[in-house]
């Protein structure tokens, strides 16, 4: 999706998912194009569309109602949310559940953890290494070989420099605590970026979903360097206008709980769209597929949501308690 810039080597997938994906790639190849599809949530017996691929919005201003509206938040802290709800799509997604997590920056602290096991190197980091403080834990940007790939700012030290990209998307966290989100090119040409230079915790990853609401050209037409009808399990960050953060993750909902893990959800497209209609300016997409997993505490009773993935990452997003 970055132009030139060489694929991650992965590490292979549990027997049961190459299996899986072995026996069903010829349906999901006829079934997963993006063109005529559609995203619909569910009132009661009352079935409302609210965005079509062939007639999607290039920007967008403000939440859509139609989807936002279906949010029931549930409080894990003073300033942490969570609330899931189940979309309606095109084949072979019919169902996916949305995992939606809104952090007010002011009441958190952000850091970031990378893990390489001592013995190869290889990705380490897993939600059971996420320490008991931590109210949300996620996997944090993509990764090049065994690397995170981009910019990377721990404890107010760079240690990873800028990667190039048109479709990327940094995010900064200042001693304040305040986000900053920095598109494209300009974090790589730009050595004296203010929000780069006052960032304490960043990283950068792609593509870009949101770009001050507006959805990137190369996601709204085909040829343009990101493949448009490839269905996976999602995962994206994102800037509300109100400043607030807001992490969305995808569960494949169309055979039970057993599957949800499975990685087959929106396109790319779709989930730009997502992060519109629930309210994001700034959006980018976080390593999803079998990578995706999130862990949500609620301190006060101790109750852990877990949402494991099937691989293990090198960087992880840790948000604690201010």
């Amino acid at each position: 999706m970055i132009a030139r810039r060489p694929g991650p080597a992965r590490a292979p997938a549990p027997a049961g998912v190459a299996l899986f994906a072995l026996l069903l790639a010829p349906w999901l190849s006829t079934c997963a194009g993006a063109e005529g599809s559609t995203l619909a949530v569910r009132s009661g017996d009352t079935r409302q569309e609210w965005w079509r691929s062939d007639r999607a919005p290039d920007r967008w201003s403000r939440p859509d109602p139609r989807l936002a509206a279906t949010l029931t938040w549930q409080p894990l802290t003073s300033g942490v949310a969570w609330a899931d709800l189940e979309l309606e799509g095109s084949a072979p997604a019919w169902r996916t559940r949305l995992i939606v997590v809104r952090v007010d920056p002011a009441r958190v602290r952000f850091s970031l953890e990378m893990a390489l096991s001592p013995a190869d190197g290889r990705p380490a980091w897993s939600i059971d290494r996420a320490p008991p403080e931590a109210l949300v834990a996620v996997n944090a940007g993509q990764f090049l070989m065994t690397m995170p790939w981009g910019w990377l700012v721990m404890n107010g030290i760079e240690r990873l420099a800028p990667g190039p990209g048109p479709l990327s998307t940094a995010m900064a966290v200042d001693s304040a605590g305040a986000l900053h989100w920095i598109a494209g090119d300009s974090l790589a040409l730009s050595p004296g970026l203010l929000a780069k230079d006052r960032a304490v915790t960043g990283f950068q990853s792609y593509p870009t979903l949101l770009a001050y609401g507006e959805v990137p050209g190369p996601l709204r037409a085909p040829g343009q360097g990101v493949d448009l009808e490839h269905r996976d399990a999602r995962l994206a960050i994102g800037g509300m206008r109100d400043g607030r953060l807001l992490i969305v993750m995808t569960r494949y909902a169309t055979l039970g709980d057993v599957a949800e893990a499975l990685p087959i959800g929106p396109t790319t497209p779709e989930m730009a769209a997502i992060m519109g209609g629930l309210g994001a300016a700034q959006a980018v997409m976080l390593d999803g597929g079998i990578s995706a997993q999130m862990l949500l505490r609620n301190p006060r009773t101790g109750l852990r949501q877990r949402f494991p993935g099937w691989r293990k990452v090198p960087l992880a997003l840790i948000i604690t308690p201010r």
